[in-house]
């Protein structure tokens, strides 16, 4: 069970703040997006035996114990109340990039820094091109498509699409800044929040000011995910959004889509290589990437 003491406090406060905010049902939110769903989970008793859209959001440097139950992340576990929580999930390695390759190809590649690209040019297999070119990376304060490079609040580190050589001339069409409304058409979308947004450290909550980091992640996320939960893509039923994080050893992953039932929970134990391989599962792919040929699946613990 998903139980922390006070939790069910926070959710109860929270609904009510959405309510009058722009998750409710029915109402716009604030860049338009259109109706939120009341209910963004439970609404459809059985999944689609293949989704024509899975949508990954990806945060930073927070463990399970940092996010799951706490009071300065009232949004978050108002949807893992709503929907579905992996309590036993593992990242592969630390620092960030090795995750971020882990989860997308199935293997850290040897990889064990930070470099940007140029100093890890992957002519491997990944994600992106298993899906063909039919994929796309929301990646905030980017500052042009493709950035191969740091810049302010952007980190190349954070956007494992521009690390892979064999999807490069796809990356300059698929690989764009974050903008509004959401164009979440792809297959496969991969979303990065900035270095503030995603709970890893900026200017206005920097190393050692983890609660303002939690903060600022939750705040964001209370923005954001309802404008994805309000596309034409998650109401049409065959959408999947799964929000993990990148390290940390032990970290938070919620499992969101409309056939997975309020409250889910699930201590079975998984890994990025588990989230690649649910991936390809949903849309159709039948080789699985590295690791993620022996990892256990998602789909039957979250009905998905």
């Amino acid at each position: 069970m998903l139980i922390v003491a006070g939790l069910f406090v926070v959710v109860g406060v929270l609904v009510v703040s959405l309510a009058a905010g722009s998750a409710s049902a029915g109402k716009k939110t604030s860049r338009g997006a259109g109706a939120v769903l009341s209910e963004p989970c439970g609404a459809s008793p059985n999944p689609p035996a293949r989704y024509k859209h899975v949508v990954w959001i990806v945060m930073e440097n927070k463990g399970y114990s940092d996010v799951i139950g706490s009071s300065i992340a009232p949004y978050i576990n108002s949807v893992a109340q709503q929907c579905g929580v992996a309590t036993n999930f593992y990242a592969e390695s630390s620092p960030s990039l090795p995750n971020y390759i882990a989860m997308t190809s199935g293997s850290t590649q040897g990889i064990s820094d930070d470099e940007d690209p140029s100093s890890h040019r992957l002519a491997v297999r990944s994600i992106f091109s298993q899906v063909g070119g039919n994929w796309r990376a929301l990646e905030e304060s980017m500052p042009s498509r493709c950035r191969l490079s740091d810049a302010g609040l952007y980190a190349v580190r954070h956007n494992p699409a521009a690390y892979y050589t064999r999807s490069r001339r796809q990356c300059v069409r698929r690989d764009v800044p974050l903008t509004y409304p959401l164009n979440l058409s792809a297959k496969f979308t991969f979303v990065t929040p900035n270095i503030c947004d995603d709970m890893h450290s900026c200017p206005t909550a920097p190393e050692g000011a983890t609660g303002k980091q939690i903060r600022n992640g939750d705040t964001w996320l209370s923005k954001f995910l309802p404008q994805v939960l309000a596309s034409a893509q998650y109401r049409s039923g065959s959408t999947a959004v799964f929000l993990t994080w990148d390290e940390d050893d032990q970290i938070p992953t919620l499992v969101i889509a409309p056939s997975v039932a309020p409250g889910t929970t699930s201590s079975a134990g998984f890994t990025h290589y588990s989230l690649l391989r649910t991936t390809e599962q949903m849309l159709g792919i039948r080789t699985y990437l590295g690791r993620a040929s022996s990892a256990r699946s998602m789909r039957g613990p979250f009905h998905i």
